[in-house]
């Protein structure tokens, strides 16, 4: 029998350690179940985690691929990686700029660090990001500018201390199982509420559900504030003491009456909010705050709810849900928003202590972080490295990510059949969650180790592998090993990150086996951190001035409002079943994608359904639907998957200017009969 493994689950970012036993005859993972030991999840586990590491449904990759003939046929990993390195490098001779690599929150901090390094410090192209960019950059950026740092204070510890649970634009019943249970058990002695348009697994499981018009979240938020102001519920000491920017929030904030018209919500709501957080909040969000043209003003204006009310203290707080794995291992570790540790691109100290770690000339580094995933495929690359990920069906305004991709050299790395593998030029079949070793950290800053519990197939290879070995055969001495061990690329990072903000320092592999998982900042071997910017009853923050700050962000129209031929609203959000652009929970074709419509908006067009079927057209493209009648969707909105590969056909490029985050939860659509011609107002 084969011995139990202990790793990490990589299907979300809750982090639950995992017990996998690998087949006894052959590859793969023969049983699964939580890990007792671990002291995240102590043993729970959810369905989908288990089932997806142990039998995913996707197409799994085994051998190499190169397109010959505009056929993409087997080979040899020598003619792939020859032919993958020929196109890479001949891209780079005519510009850094014009090689565009696109990383995930699905590789381990190993495999982002490396892939980072290769980008930066070997390409140094400005052309570098992930997809966590799509899912989580308001957020980051509004901790940034609240903060002075990316890091959510919160920790799992503080869930049960908490006397209101809000949780706003996100579905953590869907998304994040074993956390909603901690919330849910934690809410019986106090209050959950949800705030979505829809009403979501967790509004049906919620005290109380509010649902403000789609894309009014910062109206909303707003109006509790100017609530707040009005009834005089602020904790007058701690901004005071502790914060900046408050009488210039002041004087920009519309009445609670006014904020609250523009939200779609009444004043009973309102009131409903500005009393939980006038107790010990946590306040969560998700992709509904973040992916909007405002969404980091939206994102600071949560922020500016806690700080008002004194909600920065263990037991309370803003927490910023993650849906990738290691979506926060991405964002301190892989050099696309900030260098490993948060060091700014924008100091040349921090630029010139990179450059002489990697050994690499300092001009070679960007001195900017780049225009993020949609600005670097708007770009017109002339090659593209995808890692993990599936920008043909992930990027909004799919068709347009399509025809930019086609005209570029693409190189797709995965373990699974995808859009974009079934375009690229070389195809790199990777190794997948039970066959790597490395480390993931969750969305409460917390690292575990990533273990192997199975033997790959000889035709695929670990991330860190393929990056490497391409890497020094574009940049030799970049790095020291073709096959490196993934300790000592940990140990690299971390050694990056002393004495930064993110301190990994004190972390190492044989703390991590002794302890299953640290919180950082950990900046020696005994310490391991906790909530963040307090400490024993006072308060500070690496800004300019030691405080957190304020915002003054205002609700703005919609980049698309509806119209007269476009009148309903457009919104994406996770389903059940649903992993990502759904490459590992579907097997062959996607499969029929499915819309919630409200009754009264599918009897309006009842004419033009035909066997339950309608075509769901934006400006940018159409998709045929199923229909689902579902009164939770409220009059006028339609509701796709993110997962299906034709949702983002639909969806808006618009992004968010601060964080290049794009706008995917609103645009505006029309329902017409299926397989017909289309009105003459989509013609373009």
């Amino acid at each position: 029998m084969s011995d139990w493994v202990p790793t990490t689950c990589m299907r979300c970012a809750v982090g639950c350690g995992h017990m996998q036993r690998g087949a006894d005859i052959g590859y793969g993972i023969d049983m699964v179940r939580g890990d007792a030991a671990h002291p995240v999840n102590q043993g729970l586990a959810c369905a989908r985690g288990i089932q997806e590491s142990r039998d995913p449904d996707g197409k799994w990759l085994t051998r190499p691929l190169v397109r010959d003939d505009g056929e993409l046929r087997t080979t040899t990993w020598d003619v792939a990686l020859a032919r993958a390195t020929q196109g890479l490098r001949e891209a780079h001779a005519n510009d850094p700029d014009s090689v565009a690599v696109l990383g995930s929150g699905q590789q381990t901090n190993e495999a982002a660090y490396a892939l980072g390094k290769l980008a930066r410090g070997g390409f140094g192209t400005r052309n570098y990001d992930a997809n966590t960019t799509l899912c989580m950059a308001s957020a980051v950026t509004a901790y940034y500018q609240a903060f002075g740092s990316d890091a959510p204070p919160c920790t799992y510890d503080d869930i049960e201390d908490a006397d209101r649970h809000v949780v706003w634009g996100a579905n953590p019943a869907v998304a994040h199982p074993v956390m909603f249970r901690w919330i849910s058990e934690a809410a019986e002695e106090t209050e959950l509420i949800t705030v979505d348009p829809v009403r979501s697994e967790t509004a049906e499981n919620s005290d109380h559900h509010v649902a403000p018009e789609p894309g009014k979240d910062l109206a909303f938020a707003r109006a509790i504030f100017a609530r707040l102001v009005e009834t005089d519920r602020l904790d007058h000491d701690f901004i005071v003491d502790a914060t900046d920017g408050f009488e210039e929030l002041l004087a920009t904030l519309p009445t609670a009456e006014e904020a609250a018209d523009d939200a779609g919500v009444s004043m009973d709501d309102v009131e409903l909010l500005a009393d939980a957080m006038d107790h010990r909040a946590l306040l969560y969000w998700g992709m509904g705050i973040n992916q909007h043209v405002q969404g980091t003003e939206t994102a600071r204006a949560l922020v500016d709810l806690t700080l008002a009310t004194g909600n920065l203290r263990p037991g309370a707080g803003p927490f910023s849900l993650t849906g990738q794995a290691n979506s926060m291992g991405t964002r301190i570790c892989s050099s696309k928003g900030s260098w490993p540790g948060q060091r700014s691109f924008g100091d040349p100290n921090h630029r010139q202590l990179v450059a002489d770690e990697w050994g690499v000339p300092v001009d070679r580094l960007p001195d900017d972080t780049g225009p993020g995933p949609v600005g670097m495929l708007e770009n017109g690359p002339d090659a593209v490295w995808a890692v993990a990920t599936n920008p043909v069906a992930g990027m909004p305004d799919a068709d347009s990510a399509r025809d930019r991709l086609e005209d570029a050299f693409v190189v797709a790395q995965d373990a699974f059949h995808t859009e974009t593998t079934e375009l690229a030029d070389v195809v790199l079949p990777a190794a997948t969650w039970g066959e790597s070793e490395g480390t993931t950290t969750n969305m409460e800053r917390t690292i575990s180790r990533v273990r192997a519990a199975t033997e790959v197939p000889s035709g695929v290879r670990s991330d860190l592998d393929i990056i490497a070995t391409v890497g020094s055969r574009l940049f030799p001495g970049l790095f020291e090993s073709t096959s490196p061990d993934p300790s000592d690329v940990f140990d690299e990072f971390a050694g990056l990150t002393e004495g930064t903000v993110a301190d990994c320092s004190g972390i190492s592999y044989e703390r991590l086996d002794e302890g299953h998982a640290v919180r950082w900042p950990a900046p020696d071997a005994d310490s391991s951190g906790g909530y963040r910017y307090y400490d024993d009853g006072s308060w500070s923050f690496p800004t300019a001035t030691g405080n957190a700050q304020f915002s003054t962000g205002r609700q703005q129209k919609l980049p698309e409002p509806t119209d007269g031929d476009y009148p309903l609203t457009l919104t994406t959000a996770r389903e059940a079943d649903g992993y990502n652009t759904g490459v590992r929970s579907r097997s062959g074709a996607p499969g029929e994608l499915v819309a919630r419509i409200h009754p009264d908006t599918v009897e309006l067009h009842a004419d033009r359904i035909v066997r339950d079927r309608l075509s769901v057209v934006s400006r940018r493209g159409d998709a045929t639907v199923r229909v689902d009648r579902d009164e939770g969707v409220p009059r006028g909105v339609v509701w796709l998957p993110i997962h299906h590969p034709a949702t983002n056909r639909l969806t808006l490029p618009e992004r968010d200017p601060q964080s290049s985050e794009p706008h995917f939860k609103q645009c505006a659509v029309r329902l017409v009969a299926p397989e017909t011609e289309l009105p003459p107002a989509t013609a373009d």
